[in-house]
């Protein structure tokens, strides 16, 4: 039970003969395998993408900032600020 003998197959061929016709099933299966082409391009190149990318970060990782010259800050650090922050909210829970 569940194994697909021969007039399984015979009788799906035939329906399908009848469903979609003679003429109209080799240009369905031709479609259906450019389909599976295309698809199958696709993916290749987005798998090609994610490991040019993964190249790409692996190389980027070993990059270090620069240290800043003598008596120069930083580009990316902040002076300190003279007055604290405050949250929004707790300043109209406040008033």
């Amino acid at each position: 039970m569940g194994a697909l003998k021969p007039w399984h197959i015979a009788v799906l061929v035939v329906v399908l003969i009848l469903l979609f016709g003679a003429k109209r099933l080799p240009d369905a299966a031709r479609s259906l395998g450019r389909s599976l082409r295309i698809i199958k391009a696709e993916t290749k190149s987005l798998q090609e993408d994610d490991r040019d990318l993964a190249e790409k970060a692996d190389a980027q990782a070993g990059y270090q900032p620069l240290p800043p010259q003598a008596g120069q800050q930083a580009p990316y650090q902040q002076a300190p600020t003279q007055q604290p922050v405050v949250d929004p909210v707790h300043r109209v829970r406040d008033n």
